[in-house]
């Protein structure tokens, strides 16, 4: 019996002195003008709280949450030093909320419940995707890309903004500060940081104006080799690689013109005598508003792998997860 005494007197010493604490504490921030410090708080208690103000019942909140009666006794005398108020009290019918015990049963499920979600959360449904998404992209394989990239995206995720397109020398730079999303290119070197993935490998192409003389000759390496020839810039300050096209170095006395714009590049050659040559699939778009042809170029260049790119900052985000795998799926779909 007096081991029992001894017990009791003890618990009613600590929850009256935490409750003088957490008062001292909360006078402290209310003189000082400084927010609680949550570090100071176990947040825990707001688990029994929430058992607590639902069963109105010790023994049965803490069965609901794998607590002993004493616990949660002792988790109630805690939680009444934090807030300064007895939040539940004894009434004939069992224990009854005070106000402050309302209003905290009113706010509590809805705080703890975001923070649930917060913590479990494993999956995006394409519909909560709520921000746009940036997607860099050089400018000739926009006009590849985006005419199927987009209806698919619309039809799967209808509450997605339109994605913008960049110029890709931002690239590094931009998926590493979350600036960009994803990045679409071609890219010959494994970057640390950096994850990519292969969507489809294209073959090159020659645009040329339909009454170019080169048409009514032999089509062959050497005559090719004479012609004078556009190229798409590949400069790029960010050393990101080859993601623009580029022509193989021919002859050394006949430097193709730079363009910055693939559109540029071929009107201009459908005015004149230059050929241009890019992936096949751009070449296609391209002869389709333009007056070119497509030709086969009479050597064989290296593959063209267009690659999907995202920094590692995002791998494992589940919405970036969905994004990728829609993306990845729009454009794998019909690839040559």
């Amino acid at each position: 019996m007096n081991v029992m005494k001894r017990y009791v007197e003890k618990e009613v010493t600590d929850q009256l002195a935490y409750r003088r604490k957490m008062l001292q504490d909360w006078r402290g921030e209310r003189l000082t003008g400084h927010q609680i410090n949550l570090a100071s708080i176990d947040l825990n208690l707001l688990v029994a709280l929430e058992a607590l103000l639902e069963y109105r019942n010790v023994t049965h909140a803490g069965q609901h949450i794998g607590r002993s009666q004493p616990a949660m006794s002792r988790a109630l005398g805690r939680l009444r030093g934090m807030f300064n108020d007895d939040l539940l009290v004894r009434s004939s019918t069992g224990l009854i909320p005070t106000p402050q015990g309302e209003h905290l049963a009113q706010r509590l499920p809805s705080a703890l419940r975001t923070i649930r979600e917060m913590v479990t959360s494993r999956s995006v449904i394409s519909k909560e995707w709520g921000r746009g998404a940036t997607l860099a992209i050089p400018d000739h394989q926009a006009l590849a890309v985006l005419p199927r990239l987009l209806p698919w995206l619309r039809e799967r995720a209808p509450h997605l903004d339109t994605l913008a397109c960049l110029p890709f020398d931002r690239a590094v730079r931009g998926l590493e500060q979350g600036d960009i999303d994803l990045a679409v290119g071609h890219i010959d070197v494994q970057l640390p940081g950096y994850f990519r993935r292969s969507l489809y490998t294209d073959r090159f192409a020659c645009l040329l104006r339909h009454d170019h003389p080169a048409l009514a000759q032999e089509w062959t390496i050497d005559n090719f080799a004479t012609l004078r020839h556009a190229a798409i810039s590949t400069d790029s300050p960010d050393h990101f690689g080859p993601i623009h096209d580029h022509l193989p170095n021919l002859r050394e006395d006949r430097s193709p013109i730079l363009f910055s714009s693939v559109l540029t590049a071929a009107v201009v050659a459908s005015g004149t005598d230059l050929v241009l040559l890019v992936p096949r699939r751009v070449a296609t778009q391209v002869s389709a508003m333009l007056p070119l042809r497509v030709v086969d170029p009479p050597l064989e260049p290296a593959p063209y792998k267009v690659m999907l790119i995202w920094h590692e900052r995002c791998h494992h985000d589940p919405q970036h997860k969905w994004l990728r795998k829609e993306v990845a799926a729009a454009l794998e779909t019909g690839a040559d």
